[in-house]
C-alpha cells in the first residue's frame, strides 16, 4: 500500500483528491500547507507526494525546493491552477516531476501517480524486471531463466533506458544526447548499431522487444501486451 501526502490548502478540494485516491488503493495523508508537510515528512514515510502552489506560510515552489535540499528524492506531482509556462518552468526548477492544471481528470491523475511510482521503484532498486527477465543496473546484466549476460555499458544503458519507459518512442537524437558525449563525432547510426547488438544479446528473451518506429526512433514493449493486442 502507498502512502501519499496530499498538500493542499482548500479543504475541499483537498478531501475529494484523498476520496480519489482511497477509492484507487492508496493511503492519503493531508496536509493544508508546506510547513505541515515538512512537519509531517519528519514523522512519517511518504511515497509520493501532491501538492498545490498557492498555500499560505509556505507555498507548493518553497516546499518543493526544501525537499529537494533535504535530500528527499520522493516523486512530486503539483497540482495547481498556475499554469503558465512560466510557473511550470519553476516548478520542474525546484524539483517537481510532473505537473497537472486544474481542473483535474481524476483518471489522468491516478495515471501519472501509477507512472511516478513505477520509476521511482526503478531508480531506488537499480533494477527493471519484466516477466521472467530482470536487468540489474548495478551489474549491467540480463537475468532470464537461471542464465546471466553482462553487456558493454552503452548497450546496457540504452535498453535500460528504453525499458525504464515502455511503449514510449524516443528518436536517435534523444538517445544520443542521452548516453554520448554531446561533444563526441558520433552521428545517429550509432544508435542503429547498438540497437542491433541488443537485439542479438536478448535472442531467447521473449519477454520484450525493441520496435522500430518507422521515421521516428525505438521503443521497448512488452511482448505480452503485444500478443494481447493482437
Amino acid at each position: 500500500m502507498f502512502h501519499i501526502l496530499v498538500v493542499e490548502d482548500d479543504a475541499n478540494t483537498r478531501r475529494l483528491t484523498c476520496d480519489v485516491l482511497s477509492d484507487n488503493g492508496y493511503i492519503p495523508i493531508e496536509a493544508k500547507d508546506g510547513v505541515e508537510a515538512l512537519e509531517i515528512m519528519d514523522e512519517k514515510h511518504c511515497d509520493l507526494i501532491i501538492m498545490d502552489i498557492m498555500m499560505p506560510r509556505m507555498d507548493g515552489f518553497e516546499l518543493c525546493e526544501n525537499i529537494r535540499k533535504a535530500g528527499f528524492s520522493t516523486p512530486i506531482l503539483m497540482v495547481t491552477a498556475k499554469e503558465a509556462p512560466f510557473d511550470k518552468k519553476q516548478g520542474f526548477i525546484k524539483g517537481t516531476d510532473d505537473y497537472m492544471v486544474k481542473p483535474v481528470d481524476e483518471e489522468e491523475m491516478i495515471l501519472r501517480i501509477q507512472a511516478l511510482l513505477r520509476r521511482s521503484k526503478i531508480v531506488s532498486e537499480h533494477k527493471i524486471t519484466v516477466g521472467g527477465t530482470t536487468l540489474d543496473y548495478d551489474s549491467l546484466t540480463i537475468k532470464n531463466g537461471g542464465e546471466e549476460r553482462e553487456l558493454p555499458p552503452k548497450e546496457f544503458m540504452l535498453l535500460y533506458k528504453l525499458l525504464s519507459y515502455p511503449n514510449k518512442i524516443f528518436t536517435r537524437r534523444q538517445l544520443m544526447d542521452e548516453l554520448w558525449d554531446m561533444t563526441s563525432d558520433t552521428d545517429e547510426r550509432t544508435v542503429d548499431v547498438h540497437i542491433n547488438r541488443i537485439r542479438d544479446h536478448l535472442k531467447g528473451i521473449n519477454d520484450f522487444e525493441i520496435v522500430t518506429v518507422r521515421g521516428l526512433g525505438y521503443k521497448a514493449s512488452k511482448t505480452s501486451e503485444e500478443n494481447n493486442e493482437k
